[in-house]
């Protein structure tokens, strides 16, 4: 650690006091269920877009993705294009606004609820439900253990007492102040979050001599790009991978498009809208959340495609080399020996602030789907503030534990899984949902379960990144993968979002033909 154990302690305990005191006054305007479910529906447009923002960006793409740019260099940047364009424009644009506007119509508190009251289909809550409570644990543990990791050198505290008192810490203003609390702190912690990569970006631009002669010393490097990243078709840091090589289908497939599209059905993200007084607060809220993002994950990715200058100019190594072939260890390495000192203390507040702004959210979202869509719909205890405090605890509990479970190596891959299986199941019933006039409720039950049973299929059996070391497919069939190049490295995205699209247009064409059109109650 660049920066004395003390000050590092008494700064992170200020930024957690902080935190707490900010979750605090969240608490204190939390009068009724909807207050803690969704913030009252008056939320300040700044407050929407950083909230928004921060939950989206987490350890994973600052150090996973991060991390991936050194590796794979700047091709990731597409996924830049398409965070601001889908995931700010196109969410705020076309969905946010019809989201909101229903959401008030049929007084919907989470995303489940909002499918089921938009189709009159109890069923469609379950399932729903259920895949968030069964999934958004991955990904909420993948969190817990990106926070607790930098939490245990800092503080000098052994990894499984950080990982618990991270949880716990996070938790504690999320069960007693709601989502009001949430995205409260969510806006504190975005703050820091950008000030720390405008910063990061100032900084890195002056170590390889600015932009121009960083770019051009990076080009420059294409040779040194190692022999089994060329034989897979990476060409250099500064240019795309060839068209259909196995890297190209993994940057493409898995990283843009994984994440790119996955962002438009992610529960907690669609509850944001549900919080916004009106269509103008989606719109302010558009000119925070698009420089936000582009901070965010522009700079993460320059910054770890440029660190590969700084360690060839400083030891003669590219970036992997210099971490020993860990990926995620690369930009904290690059931010500990490039840095000024004061500078390691703002990043690491950085990645605790876009760890806990991400994982308050899921914890949210985890415990309103347990109690208010699974356990409590029809029940009236769904409605008490206690019992969604219980639901969420509980799946605290369980996501620690999962975390216990888990390597750290997780982190980015546990990120485009979720956000994956989310677009499969969620994105072409969420689209008809909001926009058609007359909705099927069959079409959005068999895309829904279609999608999501396709996305397991190929993670499982096709998809060497994960078939792997699942070793479903080893087990049942003697045989790591089912298909043979190129489909391992195709992202189950691009098959199950297809099929669960065509199921939906189908269906809901054919639905149209022989029934008359429902009113939305």
């Amino acid at each position: 650690m660049a920066v004395n154990t003390l000050t590092m302690t008494a700064l992170v305990l200020l930024y957690l006091a902080a935190t707490l005191v900010i979750g605090y006054l969240g608490y204190r305007k939390t009068k009724s269920t909807e207050d803690y479910l969704v913030a009252g529906r008056c939320s300040h447009p700044v407050i929407i877009a950083l909230s928004y923002g921060a939950t989206f960006i987490s350890t994973s793409a600052i150090i996973g993705f991060g991390g991936q740019a050194a590796n794979l260099g700047m091709s990731l940047i597409w996924l830049t294009v398409l965070n601001i364009g889908v995931g700010i424009l196109l969410a705020f644009v076309l969905f946010g606004k019809k989201t909101r506007e229903i959401g008030h119509r049929l007084s919907a508190v989470t995303f489940p609820d909002l499918m089921c009251k938009i189709y009159k289909s109890p069923v469609l809550q379950y399932i729903a439900g259920f895949i968030i409570v069964i999934s958004m644990p991955l990904y909420t543990a993948a969190i817990l253990i990106g926070g607790a990791r930098f939490i245990e050198p800092t503080l000098g505290i052994d990894y499984t007492t950080s990982l618990i008192l991270f949880a716990v810490i996070t938790a504690v203003y999320v069960v007693f102040g709601g989502l009001i609390a949430v995205m409260y702190t969510d806006a504190f912690q975005g703050t820091i979050m950008l000030i720390g990569m405008t910063v990061l970006l100032a900084l890195t631009l002056v170590v390889v001599g600015g932009w121009t002669a960083g770019a051009t010393a990076l080009t420059n490097m294409a040779d040194l790009v190692p022999t089994a990243l060329a034989g897979q078709g990476m060409t250099g840091w500064t240019t795309m991978p060839e068209l259909g090589s196995p890297i190209w289908f993994t940057v493409i497939t898995t990283l843009v498009l994984g994440v790119g599209i996955g962002v438009l059905a992610q529960p907690q993200l669609v509850v944001r809208f549900m919080t916004a007084k009106d269509n103008k607060s989606l719109n302010r809220a558009i000119l925070v959340g698009g420089p936000f993002i582009l901070m965010m994950t522009g700079v993460a990715f320059t910054v770890g495609a440029l660190s590969n200058v700084y360690f060839y100019q400083t030891s003669g190594k590219i970036a992997i080399d210099a971490a020993g072939g860990n990926v995620d260890a690369i930009m904290p390495l690059f931010i500990n020996q490039a840095m000024p000192e004061i500078f390691v203390v703002i990043f690491m507040l950085t990645l605790l602030s876009a760890a806990m702004s991400t994982l308050s959210a899921l914890y949210h979202a985890m415990g309103t789907a347990l109690i208010c869509d699974l356990w409590g719909r029809g029940r009236e205890c769904a409605l008490s503030l206690k019992a969604h405090q219980a639901g969420i605890v509980i799946m605290m509990v369980l996501s620690t534990i999962l975390a216990l479970l888990m390597p750290i190596s997780i982190i980015a891959r546990a990120t485009v899984m979720f956000m994956g299986l989310c677009a499969c199941a969620f994105l072409p019933a969420f689209a008809v949902g909001v926009y058609a006039k007359a909705p099927s409720t069959k079409a959005a039950l068999w895309s829904m379960v279609t999608g999501a049973v396709v996305w397991f299929v190929w993670t499982a059996f096709v998809h060497a990144a994960e078939a792997k070391p699942l070793g479903l497919c080893q087990a049942l069939f003697g045989k790591v993968t089912l298909l043979g190049a190129p489909w391992t490295a195709v992202d189950p995205i691009v098959i199950a979002l297809p099929i669960s699209l065509i199921v939906m247009v189908v269906m809901q064409v054919q639905a149209g033909k022989t029934q008359p059109a429902p009113a939305i109650a």
